[in-house]
C-alpha cells in the first residue's frame, strides 16, 4: 500500500516535474474521502535548492528520508551534463528503495538519474523524445522505449516528458488504490485519468470540455446514460444543435468522435465494476451499455489490452 511520498529535489530541479508529484501526492484530499500520502521533499545538500526557473525552494529533508518511502519521484534537473556526479548516498538510496520492495518513478529527463544508479540496466524505460536517443547511449543496457507516455518495469517507472509524469503517477494511485480514487484526483486537477500513449496499457482517455462549455451539459447526461442506447442524434438533440454540427464542434472540444468517447467511457465504467464489485461480466456489460459480455470482451481487449476477467484477477484486490 502506498503511504509514503518522496520527491527528490537535485539542483537545476524543474517546477513543473517538481510541482507534477506535489500536485498528485502532497494535497491533502483527506475531506473528500481520498488517501493522504506523507509527502516530502528530499535532496541530496539540504537547505536552499535552486531550480533551472531562476527561483530557489528551501528543503528540509536528506537523503535519509528516502529511506522511509514507498515511493520515491525524480523529477527532471539540470541538463545532465554535471561536473561531478551525483553523490552515491543519493544514488545507494534509490537502489534501496526499489531492492526493499518500493518504487522508484522518473519524470523526464529524470531518468538519466536512474541510469546512473544502475535501475535501468536490463529494464524497460522511457524519457522525453528529445533525450531518447542520449538514454540509449549513455546506458546502452537500458531497453529505452522512446513512444510511449510511461512504462513500468520491476519497481522502476519512468515517465515521457513533462504532463506524462501526471499519466505515470495517476498509474501508480490505479495500482495501489484503485480507479476511484486515480479518477479522483484526476478530477480535481482536470486531467484525463487515462491517455493514449502508442501501447494498449497507455488508454485513450478524451480530455474534457472546459466547464463553461456547452458541450459539458451534453457529457455530464451521456456520462448518466452509459446503459442506454444513444444516437448521435440523440446527443445532438441535447446539445441544440444539428447532428453535422454536433459532431464537429464534439471534435474540435474533446479530440475525438462521439462514438470513441462514449465507449472510452464506458470502458472505464466497465473497468470500475470489475474492480470494486463482484457484478457478473454480463451484469457489468449490461451497466456500461455493451449489453453482451462478448461485446464488452471486444471493446475492453481493445482498450485495455487484457479480457475483462482477466483485468479481474489482477486489480480486485487494489480497490
Amino acid at each position: 500500500m502506498l503511504k509514503n511520498v518522496v520527491a527528490v529535489a537535485i539542483p537545476g530541479v524543474h517546477p513543473f516535474e517538481l510541482g507534477v508529484a506535489c500536485e498528485v501526492f502532497g494535497i491533502d484530499r483527506g475531506d473528500h474521502g481520498l488517501p493522504v500520502y506523507d509527502f516530502a521533499l528530499a535532496t541530496y545538500r539540504p537547505g536552499r535548492v535552486r531550480t533551472n526557473s531562476g527561483f530557489s525552494i528551501d528543503v528540509e529533508h536528506g537523503v535519509d528520508r528516502i529511506a522511509q518511502a514507498d515511493l520515491v519521484v525524480v523529477p527532471a534537473s539540470g541538463d545532465h551534463d554535471r561536473a561531478e556526479p551525483l553523490p552515491d548516498s543519493l544514488l545507494q538510496a534509490l537502489r534501496d528503495t526499489v531492492d526493499r520492495g518500493g518504487r522508484v518513478l522518473s519524470v523526464c529527463s529524470g531518468a538519466f538519474v536512474l541510469g546512473e544508479a544502475g535501475l535501468l540496466d536490463g529494464r524497460r524505460c522511457t524519457t522525453h523524445w528529445m533525450y531518447a536517443q542520449r538514454l540509449a547511449r549513455e546506458y546502452p543496457r537500458a531497453l529505452v522505449q522512446p513512444d510511449v507516455l510511461y512504462v513500468e518495469d520491476s519497481g522502476v517507472v519512468t515517465g515521457a516528458g513533462t504532463a506524462a509524469g501526471i499519466d505515470a503517477s495517476l498509474h501508480i494511485v490505479r495500482q495501489e488504490d484503485g480507479s476511484r480514487v486515480a479518477n479522483a484526483i484526476a478530477r480535481r486537477m482536470v486531467v484525463p485519468p487515462h491517455r493514449d500513449g502508442g501501447q494498449a496499457q497507455y488508454i485513450a482517455r478524451p480530455l474534457p470540455a472546459p466547464e463553461e462549455s456547452p458541450m459539458q451539459a451534453t457529457l455530464d447526461w451521456l456520462q448518466n446514460s452509459l446503459a442506454d442506447e444513444v444516437t448521435i442524434e440523440q446527443m445532438a438533440a441535447h446539445a441544440l444543435m444539428s447532428p453535422r454540427t454536433f459532431a464537429r464542434k464534439f471534435q474540435q472540444e474533446t479530440g475525438t468522435t462521439p462514438y470513441e468517447w462514449l465507449t472510452a467511457q464506458r470502458v472505464l465504467a466497465a473497468q470500475e465494476l470489475l474492480e470494486e464489485t463482484d457484478m457478473t461480466v454480463d451484469a457489468v456489460a449490461s451497466r456500461t451499455g455493451f449489453g453482451s459480455a462478448a461485446t464488452l470482451r471486444h471493446h475492453f481487449l481493445k482498450r485495455r489490452g487484457t479480457t475483462p476477467q482477466a483485468y479481474r484477477r489482477v486489480f480486485r484486490g487494489a480497490a
